[in-house]
């Protein structure tokens, strides 16, 4: 096990910001002080998961990992979550193996998506739409 006891990493997703802190435990992973286990809704749950089933039971039941995530929808924490627990795993462990296993699953549980909503601009309801006008 590494000498360090305590490594904060962060992901984001869309507006969404989550802070990851790792530390030697029992295995307990909650999110904003909810353990994982009863997490709601489902779906962000499976989804949070995905990283912690990759990676094995031997590589994270040591550990306790506190996520406390911010901004953003459900899905959108969700995804932010399961970014910084699969690169505090990676950084925990620093095994290539286990990186070449997210990426073959899931390349943004490693690398961030960088899509943005783009601003809306004036004459139209969204950012590329328009007004239509007809000359009756």
């Amino acid at each position: 096990m590494p000498t360090r006891k305590v490594l904060v990493i962060s992901g984001k997703r869309k507006t969404a910001i989550a802070r990851a802190v790792v530390k030697p435990g029992k295995g307990r992973v909650r999110i904003n002080r909810v353990l994982l286990e009863i997490y709601e809704p489902e779906v962000a749950r499976e989804k949070i998961m995905e990283p912690l089933r990759q990676a094995g039971d031997d590589v994270w039941r040591p550990l306790d990992i506190d996520v406390k995530v911010s901004g953003g929808g459900y899905m959108g924490q969700a995804e932010a979550s399961r970014m910084a627990i699969a690169n505090a795993l990676l950084k925990w462990t620093k095994s290539s193996r286990l990186r070449r296993v997210f990426i073959e699953y899931d390349r943004t549980m490693v690398v961030g998506d960088p899509r943005r909503k783009e601003p809306k601009k004036f004459g139209g309801p969204g950012a590329r739409a328009r007004d239509q006008k007809s000359y009756r």
